[in-house]
């Protein structure tokens, strides 16, 4: 066994990892299979990828791309560097997301549905939370609305119907039970169309019971001051942090590796009594990111305060022009002459605008490629057209550092 798990040493991998190797194929009678399984089981870990499949918050990807680094060192985590006490892993990154979305305080957990349960653990215990039927929706994983609820210890109070919902029906809930939220919950990943009535954030925050957005995807600001001109046309309709807390929302929540473009967390922002509130939960602790996180977080939202969409890789792919990715494919297509240029649509992903597209760029080769570019050792993921059974790699979510790696690797598979 031990011979066999040296002989897998050029795989990579830790001795202690292919002793396991070594042992599952002795055990099947079938040792030949050793290099195999070794090759699968290193494949099984966790690696940069090249996406090519035109969806920029691709969820099996990890959503957006985030470009942190930082020292092997320790940091002022939870120390006031001030007078020298402890301090609050919250305060700094806390302080920046308040800034940038025009909250009074704001408060950094794991993931939005982190925040959302916490929102109603600390704020909802043992009390009415109004949501209309409407917006009731499970999210990847099955994750559903109505379980967080139960879990939290809040109570659900459906509103309205699933179709239609009006202020009055919300009104009407107040009167009936013992509110502590209203809560309002975009459908980030559905549209109902058709005859159909929601009520506008503006008229819910006129509400005596305090309102709780979760707008999801985590656009910051409507009027995307970090890009060199005009919000893009298909962000038109999406709710952003500022102008919800500006419409008069009490607490607004979103993710952080979605349209903010960062790493997974959950952002909870918005009056400072509501947030301190949450922070002083049990569950705040248990929901908390760590150092990693909230360092990466904060160099994203010191981007946005510099205005430097540039900085921040989701932002920058977004503002690719077509004219830019066509002349990256027409370099692309003088080593590969087997490939052709084409005109695709980029998706946002991640349960974020659905239905919504932008015009992007190409390439297309003949035949189903997918495996070979997934097993390549810088993986490169694609997809394949329906219509036309062609391998597509969308420039729009390719990093123009990888052009080369891509060149490269279309030139093997069209030998």
């Amino acid at each position: 066994m031990d011979n066999l798990a040296r002989s897998l040493a050029a795989t990579g991998l830790p001795h202690p990892l292919l002793v396991e190797v070594a042992r599952s194929a002795i055990a099947t009678g079938d040792h030949e299979r050793a290099t195999e399984i070794a090759t699968e089981r290193a494949r099984q870990m966790l690696t940069p990828v090249i996406n090519a499949t035109g969806v920029l918050l691709h969820t099996n990807l990890g959503r957006a791309p985030v470009a942190h680094s930082q020292p092997a060192s320790y940091a002022n985590l939870e120390l006031d560097l001030g007078d020298g006490k402890r301090g609050s892993r919250q305060r700094a990154v806390g302080d920046l997301l308040a800034t940038a979305s025009g909250a009074e305080a704001a408060m950094v957990v794991n993931n939005c549905a982190g925040a959302v349960l916490l929102v109603l653990a600390a704020l909802a215990n043992n009390r009415g939370v109004a949501v209309s039927r409407g917006e009731l929706v499970e999210i990847g994983g099955g994750f559903r609305v109505p379980d967080v609820m139960a879990q939290s210890g809040a109570q659900l109070i459906e509103v309205g119907t699933t179709n239609r919902t009006r202020l009055a029906d919300y009104q009407r809930a107040e009167a009936e039970h013992d509110l502590a939220l209203a809560m309002h919950i975009h459908q980030s990943n559905y549209r109902i169309v058709g005859f159909t009535e929601a009520v506008p954030i503006s008229q819910l925050a006129t509400l005596e019971t305090p309102v709780v957005a979760d707008i999801g995807s985590g656009l910051l600001d409507a009027s995307c001051p970090w890009l060199n001109g005009p919000p893009p046309p298909w962000l038109q309709g999406e709710p952003a942090a500022r102008q919800t807390l500006e419409a008069g929302v009490d607490l607004v929540l979103f993710s952080g590796d979605k349209l903010l473009g960062g790493p997974q967390a959950g952002i909870i922002a918005g009056r400072a009594d509501l947030v301190a509130a949450c922070g002083r939960h049990p569950l705040a602790r248990a929901l908390r990111p760590g150092g990693l996180v909230l360092s990466a977080l904060q160099e994203t939202t010191l981007a946005y305060l510099r205005r430097d969409g540039d900085a921040i890789p989701f932002w920058r792919m977004v503002a690719f022009s077509v004219d830019q990715l066509q002349e990256r494919a027409r370099r692309l297509m003088a080593n590969i002459p087997a490939a052709t240029v084409i005109d695709t649509e980029a998706l946002a992903g991640g349960g974020t605008l659905p239905g919504v597209s932008f015009s992007s760029v190409g390439i297309a080769l003949e035949g189903d490629h997918t495996d070979t570019l997934r097993l390549l050792a810088r993986p490169i993921i694609a997809r394949v057209d329906p219509a036309t059974g062609h391998t597509i790699l969308d420039l729009r979510t390719i990093d123009p550092d990888d052009d080369n790696a891509v060149t490269e690797a279309l030139i093997s598979v069209t030998r």
